[in-house]
């Protein structure tokens, strides 16, 4: 009888000590749910090539190749750099009364990607190169910079074939001759500032250089 109550004392006291243990023990924290990262909205093409039709088509050209020499082909360039360009055009980064103008009828940023994608879903047409020589010229600044001005090539940041790199540097192949000269002026001439990079290249050229890199530049395939 002795040896029964002893372990039923025993027991009350084992039960005793590790109940509080039990009891202090929280229950496990949840596992913390990782969010996810919120996706943009794709661009609808439709409204893009509705927006151009009905405010880029004059001066850009049927399907964004442009017949006019100093309005550019804006066919299958980079939609990001469309995107930058447009929006420094709204904002007034990049200066120019006219496509402020047009930028501005782009109301919201679902706007300007839409026409970004749209212009870049399309396909440009080749252009050709029209002085033997001065194509020549552009050709070893194009492919080899100047080494002795420090002049850096452009084919690093364009791609040897013109095709630039998306979301960094623009396509230049094929791109209206007129154009191209008119923009690297305005880079050396200190009109154009939305690129410190590009000015800081332009800054050393020539009018030569330039106008042969243009025609280099429109001959690229």
């Amino acid at each position: 009888m002795k040896s029964l109550v002893s372990l039923f004392v025993l027991a009350c006291v084992a039960i005793t000590s590790v109940s509080p243990a039990i009891a202090q023990e929280k229950p496990a924290a949840p596992a913390a749910v990782k969010a996810e990262p919120q996706k943009s909205a794709p661009a609808d093409l439709a409204k893009g090539e509705a927006t151009f039709n009905g405010v880029c088509l004059a001066c850009h050209g049927p399907d964004a190749n442009s017949v006019i020499p100093v309005n550019p082909t804006l066919a299958q360039q980079h939609p990001e750099y469309l995107i930058k360009q447009l929006t420094e055009f709204k904002s007034g980064v990049r200066a120019n009364p006219i496509m402020m103008g047009m930028a501005s009828t782009l109301a919201t940023d679902a706007d300007v990607k839409n026409v970004a994608y749209w212009l870049a879903s399309k396909s440009a047409k080749p252009g050709t190169a029209k002085d033997k020589d001065l194509a020549a010229l552009g050709e070893r600044i194009f492919r080899g910079g100047v080494v002795d001005r420090q002049i850096p090539a452009c084919a690093g940041c364009h791609s040897p074939n013109g095709a630039g790199i998306p979301a960094q540097y623009p396509r230049l192949k094929g791109q209206m001759t007129d154009y191209t000269a008119a923009q690297l002026t305005a880079f050396r001439d200190g009109v154009r500032k939305n690129s410190v990079q590009m000015s800081q290249v332009a800054a050393k050229l020539n009018d030569r250089e330039i106008k042969g890199l243009a025609d280099y530049i429109a001959g690229l395939r």
